[in-house]
């Protein structure tokens, strides 16, 4: 089945500089968008920047000029580069991906939405 697998989150200074990673596997044959969320206590997930399969790259207005979002189709990975960071941007961060194929090996191929499991940010000095 189709799985994502995050990584590159925990503790940073204020100003520091943070890298996530979010891999895909499984059947999978066709990707088109892919996107990182923030979560924060209390609050509703909220989209932090979106890349679409052509490259074209979107960002919370937060959050613009400082991360940089991009993405490997050949390793199926979407990155979130975190640069100057703040006390702000604490949360869990969670990946996503609109992926053609299989989400289960019985199941038919068709288009979903998946999300990572969510790697914690904490920005604090």
């Amino acid at each position: 089945q189709v799985t994502l697998v995050e990584s590159g989150g925990g503790l940073m200074q204020p100003g520091g500089s943070l890298r996530l990673s979010c891999a895909a596997s499984g059947t999978i044959f066709v990707i088109d968008t892919m996107g990182w969320y923030r979560q924060t206590p209390g609050n509703a997930r909220e989209k932090v920047a979106g890349i679409t399969s052509g490259g074209a790259a979107n960002y919370a207005d937060s959050v613009k000029g400082r991360f940089t979002i991009s993405r490997d189709n050949i390793k199926k990975t979407v990155y979130l580069q975190m640069d100057s960071l703040k006390p702000e941007d604490t949360g869990v961060y969670y990946c996503t991906q609109n992926i053609y194929g299989r989400s289960q090996a019985t199941s038919p191929v068709g288009w979903n939405d998946y999300w990572g499991q969510g790697t914690q940010v904490t920005v604090s000095s």
